[in-house]
């Protein structure tokens, strides 16, 4: 169990290591990048993969963003959190990959194309038959809600970080939440 205050020192030395990488990007980019895609591929790849389910898309998605990265990472300011500005450019590539797979897709159609995955052919899905019902209620949510319920539920981000990331009000945040974990709980009470 942590100990109370230590949730916030964690985050405050975190900030603390991006504020030095911001200072070594200056002296370093090959090493900081370096450092980036060390530190958060296994996290840039599983968030996609939330989003796009398919590994091969989310590879691709992952990829996209550390070369999005590598491109842009000299106007990276320490004024909002590394992570947060890695997380935005990874949510962008998955929607604009989705987006390119079928030009001129609106968001609510592409949840529906996300809607009609089979999880059973799927070698991600492997866990438990809970744990494969609760990815296909995920699954089912609209984009929208299934992004800031895996970015909450996940990732552990707080509605001010998911904020910055989806250009999104907080309310809006806690409402489109709301709405996921009731439908996902209806899902489970359903077909469990």
């Amino acid at each position: 169990m942590n100990k109370p205050g230590s949730e916030h020192t964690e985050k405050q030395n975190q900030l603390s290591r991006e504020q030095e990488w911001a200072e070594a990007l200056q002296k370093n980019r090959e090493k900081v990048f370096f450092d980036i895609v060390g530190r958060y591929k296994a996290r840039v790849y599983y968030l996609v993969r939330n989003i796009l389910v398919s590994h091969d898309d989310a590879d691709d998605a992952a990829q996209n963003t550390f070369i999005k990265i590598w491109e842009k990472l000299h106007t990276f300011r320490s004024e909002s959190a590394l992570y947060t500005w890695i997380y935005r450019i990874a949510t962008n590539e998955a929607l604009t990959l989705l987006r390119r797979r079928k030009p001129g897709l609106s968001l609510d159609d592409v949840s529906e194309e996300l809607m009609d995955t089979s999880f059973s052919e799927s070698a991600w899905i492997d866990g438990t038959e809970t744990e494969r019902k609760l990815q296909e209620a995920i699954n089912k949510l609209p984009l929208k809600q299934k992004l800031v319920f895996c970015l909450r539920y996940f990732e552990e981000l707080n509605y001010e970080q998911i904020a910055t990331i989806t250009e999104t009000s907080v309310g809006a945040l806690k409402a489109s939440y709301f709405h996921a974990v009731q439908k996902i709980e209806t899902f489970l009470k359903q077909s469990i």
